[in-house]
């Protein structure tokens, strides 16, 4: 039988992931939002945009290391700096 290896950053990147996750619910807990219209072209909640951040953040990284030999580090950079953005102003 086959099964996972768990590497060390892989279990990082889930853990991230998940500590977002938790982030977002108590936020919302403490501070409900409202919808609002930023510049997408509709009205978000913050969940709202942070899923389509994430959706975008894993395009970015394999756009950048499926087309460029640029490292993937710098795709970290920029998506850090793109959910930030969107999040915010999105």
């Amino acid at each position: 039988m086959d099964w996972m290896v768990w590497t060390v950053p892989t279990a990082i990147f889930f853990a991230a992931i998940a500590a977002l996750l938790v982030g977002m619910t108590i936020w919302e807990l403490v501070s409900p939002t409202v919808e609002r219209r930023g510049f997408l072209p509709m009205a978000t909640t913050r969940g709202d945009r942070f899923f389509i951040g994430m959706l975008s953040v894993a395009w970015i990284h394999l756009l950048m290391g499926g087309f460029t030999s640029l490292s993937l580090w710098l795709a970290l950079g920029v998506s850090v700096v793109w959910m930030l953005v969107l999040v915010r102003w999105g």
